[in-house]
């Protein structure tokens, strides 16, 4: 992360924050889907951010969501989660030509196929922790399964907007 892009990249992280805790919290469809937009400030970050950074960058803003939401650490649990497997699935999805380390993670710079898959992938893996751990029991399986797809589909609607609206 050069000093060029600092000051966006923490922008773009409160952008997040805020984003979450103010607006999209009570943003539910059908009371199955849920909006989770704040992992775009993980799954966003610049391609050569250390693995290191990302899990205390994810643990932090799990952290701060769990303090609003009330959720005792279930929040911090997948998004720590979701960034340790970051760059694993950056690198199952990397294309022949690879990565220019320079290129900001985003729609436009990525495309379109490559971007729902990287962002579904990571999406559901934090769905499927939170609902998990909310749920504390086996025995709501169907409605939890039910709950993960809906709010994946969900999540990842939203952040494709958001790209939309970037300008870059």
């Amino acid at each position: 992360m050069t000093p060029n892009n600092l000051i966006p990249q923490i922008l773009a992280f409160i952008f997040y924050l805020v984003l979450q805790i103010f607006f999209v919290r009570q943003l539910v469809l059908f009371d199955y889907a849920f909006c989770f937009a704040y992992v775009g400030s993980i799954l966003l970050l610049p391609f050569d951010t250390s693995r290191t950074r990302l899990i205390i960058l994810g643990f932090l803003v799990g952290l701060i969501v769990d303090i609003f939401y009330n959720t005792i650490g279930a929040n911090a649990a997948a998004m720590t989660l979701i960034a340790y497997l970051r760059p694993s699935v950056i690198t199952l999805l990397m294309p022949q030509r690879g990565y220019d380390e320079r290129d900001t993670l985003s729609l436009k710079s990525m495309g379109f196929p490559w971007f729902i898959s990287y962002c579904g992938i990571l999406i559901f893996v934090h769905h499927l922790v939170l609902f998990f751990l909310e749920a504390s029991s086996l025995n709501l399986l169907g409605f939890v399964l039910l709950k993960v797809v809906a709010s994946t589909i969900f999540t990842t609607l939203v952040l494709l907007i958001i790209q939309l609206f970037r300008k870059e």
